[in-house]
């Protein structure tokens, strides 16, 4: 059997066609999708903060929600663009 050679760029090749296909699939699958409407609970453990840190997002506007009764909902979309707005690239 012959021997093939992999390089470091046939490596970076793959790993970034794999990143593709990975992010194919997760955009295609129903698993991926989460809850239009949240409740604080989900919120918390989504972004993993305390109650007083959501309130924090709250009162100062980071994190827009709706209040319901005495139940609060937070749009996911909205969630995921505020992470988006906030992204740290270094």
């Amino acid at each position: 059997m012959p021997t093939a050679i992999i390089t470091t760029d046939d490596l970076r090749e793959f790993k970034l066609e794999l990143l593709v296909e990975f992010k194919k699939l997760l955009d295609q699958s129903p698993l991926g999708q989460t809850k239009k409407y949240l409740k604080s609970n989900e919120v918390m453990e989504l972004l993993q903060v305390s109650p007083g840190t959501l309130q924090t997002l709250r009162i100062n506007g980071t994190l827009p929600y709706t209040k319901i009764g005495g139940i609060i909902y937070y749009e996911s979309q909205e969630i995921q663009k505020v992470m988006e707005a906030n992204k740290v690239n270094h």
